[in-house]
């Protein structure tokens, strides 16, 4: 009983560990990348970025985020980083899977909020260096936040806690991370937190990030550069631009279809679809547990 109570608790005493390291590792590169730009540090947020400001970023912010959750990984956790996150499984099933159900949920609300005369079409501004800019962005978000988020925030939530306490606190944690966001509202963050579980339900049935990776991806890289919406309020390039016709809450207004009461219908409606195409697979909590019985037994003989 000892053996067991000691492996509980090194979950939740791991991300105590890590949440001031990634915050002082992440804010490092991050000025280091603001100083590489040029950009002021102090007034960051004020002005636009480029698609290629923005790339640079996010590039540097996704290396020192897998950078310090591969250290504690590896170091403090003593797990294989690619085997807690990177089954070889499924892999180009999963990929696609995500990419595909990112494009519907996106282009079901946008087709609905032209439909219902809530948004207008504008023009099309195609630029193919923004456009592959965006792509590398939204790849680098996807992979940072899904590695810290869902690969070690929920993994070790796991060990500690009952699978679906595990999946509220980190969608939880997921909906925080975005507070600092512009135009960021209370439903925008019950938004996220719907997409928290999204994501993290994946993540427990698949058991590794590739299908959480390419649906982040896909999500975010259909609602800004291609439907035209801002997302999580920042605003990126936009192939289709778009008009409201009046910002609301329906629409999302200026923080994008994640601020949409719409949003939390197809989010639903994603979350039983996710649960209806892995709930066959055996969740990770239960293959953890089964590794950890057998490393018991073996420390026993």
């Amino acid at each position: 009983m000892e053996i067991v109570k000691k492996g509980k608790s090194e979950g939740w005493k791991n991300i105590l560990k890590i949440i001031i390291p990634y915050i002082v590792t992440v804010a490092a590169f991050q000025i280091v990348g603001a100083l590489i730009l040029g950009l002021d540090i102090i007034h960051f947020e004020d002005y636009q970025q480029t698609s290629a400001q923005f790339f640079v970023m996010y590039f540097l912010t996704m290396i020192g985020t897998v950078g310090i959750v591969w250290l504690f990984t590896t170091k403090v956790d003593k797990k294989s980083f690619v085997s807690c996150m990177f089954d070889k499984t499924k892999i180009f099933k999963d990929i696609a899977l995500g990419l595909v159900i990112g494009f519907v949920i996106m282009f079901s609300g946008f087709l609905i909020l032209i439909l219902t005369d809530q948004l207008q079409f504008v023009d099309i501004h195609l630029k193919v260096s923004d456009l592959l800019y965006s792509i590398g962005l939204f790849v680098f978000v996807a992979i940072a936040e899904e590695v810290f988020a869902r690969g070690y925030f929920l993994r070790n939530l796991m060990v500690s806690f009952n699978k679906y306490i595990a999946l509220v606190i980190s969608a939880l944690l997921f909906s925080l991370m975005h507070l600092a966001n512009p135009n960021i509202s209370i439903i925008s963050l019950f938004i996220l937190f719907l997409s928290g579980l999204v994501l993290g339900l994946s993540y427990i049935y698949t058991k590794n990030i590739w299908f959480p990776i390419a649906l982040h991806f896909s999500w975010n890289f259909f609602q800004g550069p291609i439907f035209g919406f801002n997302v999580s309020g920042m605003n990126t390039y936009k192939l289709i631009e778009t008009k409201y016709t009046t910002a609301n809450n329906w629409n999302g207004g200026k923080f994008g279809f994640e601020g949409s009461i719409l949003a939390i219908l197809v989010i639903i409606c994603a979350l039983t679809v996710i649960y209806l195409l892995f709930q066959n697979r055996k969740p990770l909590v239960e293959e953890m547990v089964e590794i950890q019985e057998q490393e018991v037994e073996t420390d026993l003989i």
